[in-house]
Order: structure tokens, then sequence, then C-alpha cells
């Protein structure tokens, strides 16, 4: 598979395969949010999260394939999770691994040939700035740290969720939900280069190639889990189409996860402690 050359989209075929047509339609800019939210704050609540991830990214005129897990277990200040993706692309193999085992926060990042990448964070500093906003102590520590929460937290920093569509995934009722920039947060990242509000391209805000104009959620009815997020771009054409799918499935929630996927003893060599760094970025999550 990481040898697939890229076409006009990241799975050879057209946006949202297999959900099906006529669907019911939320307009509500309010109702969008909701979902999000609230599938934020359930993930940060559920007793334990297992599930495999996929994931394909385009870039130019390569297609680099992910495979991995996702793993959550407990609540509040217990909640430990792992999140590891391993992407190759032609002869180049990619490394992510993210660590929680309740009292420090790993990273890890090895980018083909380049040196390893390894961080450290003490999470009871991170508890402390988080009392210091008002946030209670029994809530996630992890949309601040890194893992699925994390990127779903920042996609609810970085996006607008304007719609949402009743739908289904292989029988299983979703929600579709869609999200363009928040142009505001947007002209903060890219000031030299983002256009005014009302510089719209096929209804997207008009961004720098490379980086994705739109989002899209499959979030499940019932759980209110996120099984798809997807990345969008404009094609060379002006159409709208991914450039980046995340995947998790055979997901099983509730269920008994052995403690010691959170069990991480990595070598002291190259590792930076990035505590203060963090603290210092630490910033409230959007209600």
């Amino acid at each position: 598979m990481s040898q697939e050359t890229a076409g006009n989209s990241v799975y050879q075929q057209p946006m949202s395969p297999g959900f099906s047509q006529g669907t019911e339609s939320v307009s509500s800019k309010k109702q969008a949010e909701r979902l999000v939210s609230t599938m934020l704050s359930r993930l940060g609540r559920v007793e334990s999260v297992s599930a495999r991830i996929r994931q394909r990214t385009r870039s130019k005129d390569m297609v680099v394939v992910g495979t991995g897990r996702y793993l959550q277990q407990g609540r509040g200040i217990d909640q430990q999770f792992r999140f590891e993706v391993v992407n190759k692309a032609d002869t180049e193999t990619f490394e992510f691994l993210e660590v929680s085992d309740g009292l420090s926060f790993w990273q890890f990042r090895k980018n083909a040939d380049n040196p390893v990448q390894l961080a450290r964070v003490d999470i009871s500093q991170v508890r402390t700035k988080l009392e210091d906003f008002g946030i209670e102590k029994d809530q996630a520590v992890a949309p601040y740290l890194g893992g699925l929460q994390r990127s779903l937290a920042l996609l609810r920093r970085y996006f607008r969720f304007e719609s949402a569509e009743k739908d289904s995934l292989e029988g299983l009722p979703v929600w579709r939900v869609a999200g363009q920039w928040n142009t505001t947060v947007l002209a903060s990242i890219l000031p030299q280069h983002i256009m005014p509000p009302d510089a719209l391209e096929g209804g997207v805000v008009k961004v720098p190639d490379g980086m994705p104009c739109s989002v899209e959620l499959i979030i499940g009815s019932e759980q209110l889990f996120p099984f798809r997020i997807t990345w969008n771009a404009l094609g060379d054409r002006g159409e709208i189409e991914p450039m980046s799918i995340l995947e998790l499935y055979e997901v099983r929630l509730e269920g008994s996860i052995d403690s010691a996927a959170f069990v991480y003893k990595p070598s002291s060599e190259g590792l930076v402690d990035k505590t203060e760094q963090v603290v210092q970025q630490i910033q409230p999550l959007r209600q």
C-alpha cells in the first residue's frame, strides 16, 4: 500500500464513501457545535476505549499510509492513554507515539533517518495550571496533552462547526459534521497569508497549499464516538477533496485493557523535559 501513487483524492473514490443519500440536514450551527462539544466531553469520561487506527495522507504526488492503535483507560486524575501510529511512504517510515501513565506524558517521534525525538511532561504541573483556570480536578487532562482527545480539542479551537447531517456508515447511524476555519484563529496562525474572512473559494476560506481548508467528523449517533476525521483541501482544479483521513475501527468501549499498555520506560538518551513549555502554552478549551 505504501507504494500506491496519489490520485485526485486519498482513497481514489468520491468523498464520504459508504454513506446513504437523502440524508436529513441540520443547518443549525448550535447543533453542530453541541455535537462536537458533547463528543469530546463524553470521550473524556468513558471508562475505557480500544480502537485500531488507519490513516492516509496525500502529500503532493505521494500517499503516506499509517496504521496504529488508540487505548484509553480510567477517568479524571487516573486516566491513561496510548496513541501510536506508524506511517510509511515508499522506503521511509515515520513513527509517532504518545503515552500518558497518569504521572508523566511521553512523546516519541522518529522521522525516517532523522534523530529520535523524545519528550516528557510532568502531568502534576499541568494540573496545577488547570486549577489556576478554575478547571475541576476530576476533568481529563488529555485534551491539554496529546492523543485523540488533544487532536479533537484542537479541531474545536481551529474550526467552527456549521452543519450536521444524520447519515449511516456501514449500517451504523452517525452524524456527519462539517467545520470551516475560525478565521480569527487562522489569522493569528498565518498573519501574512490569510485573506479577509469574506475571501472564499468554493465556499471555504482560501489557505496556502498543504493546509486543510475544512474538516469533517463522522460521529456515532448513539456512542458519540469519532469514527472518522477528514481534513479537506482545494485540489488543482478548485474542487474540495480529502488530503488526510484518519479512521478508528474495531472500537470497543468500556472493555478491559491490560494496564501494561500504559507503562513506558524509554532510554534517557535525547530526552527533553517540555513541562515548562507545555504549561506556558495551556489555554482553556473552547466551551
